[in-house]
């Protein structure tokens, strides 16, 4: 996520910070992004990580009631998740983190030898127990409820700034 080597042009802190192997990243989302302006700010933020994300659309077709969809796409975000990638699961009622916290902890994943990460981002039902009890962190993007599809840009505009904060460059001025 541009935390490796090849995107050392930073100064100060960040150089320290990219060093070692680059960690992939996955979004496992339940629901499926069409065309239209959500569309188009998720693929600004993903063209800007190196190395690319790899987003995982996941969806059940069946009509079921909310506790049974829920149980569900936690069956399906689990089973996308790759083999041995760390588990961070994006909750209302998880940890709030600052970006540069946010920044850390991906840094800190990756020095530990962590080779990917996959970021579970549930349905309109919120994720399922299993998720969260299977996560390696579970992280709030605020108290406020935001819509499942808009949730994705979001995460990837914070690992876009999680790339620049490491790499020491002004994008986080925060």
């Amino acid at each position: 996520m541009g935390l490796g080597a090849a995107g050392n042009r930073g100064r100060g802190r960040g150089r320290a910070l990219n060093r070692g192997a680059s960690i992939r990243l996955y979004l496992l989302a339940i629901g499926r992004l069409r065309r239209g302006p959500l569309y188009e700010l998720q693929a600004l933020y993903a063209g800007r990580l190196s190395p690319p994300v790899t987003t995982v659309e996941l969806e059940e077709k069946r009509p079921l009631p909310p506790a049974a969809l829920k149980l569900r796409e936690a069956e399906l975000i689990l089973a996308a998740r790759p083999a041995g990638a760390r588990l961070v699961a994006l909750d209302q009622r998880g940890a709030a983190w600052t970006s540069r916290d946010f920044a850390d902890r991906l840094a800190s994943w990756r020095d530990g030898g962590a080779a990917a990460l996959a970021f579970a981002i549930g349905g309109a039902e919120g994720l399922g127990p299993a998720v969260i009890e299977r996560a390696d962190a579970v992280v709030s993007l605020g108290m406020m409820t935001w819509p499942h599809l808009f949730v994705r840009s979001m995460l990837l505009e914070q690992l876009y700034r999680a790339q620049q904060i490491h790499a020491g460059h002004p994008y986080h001025r925060g």
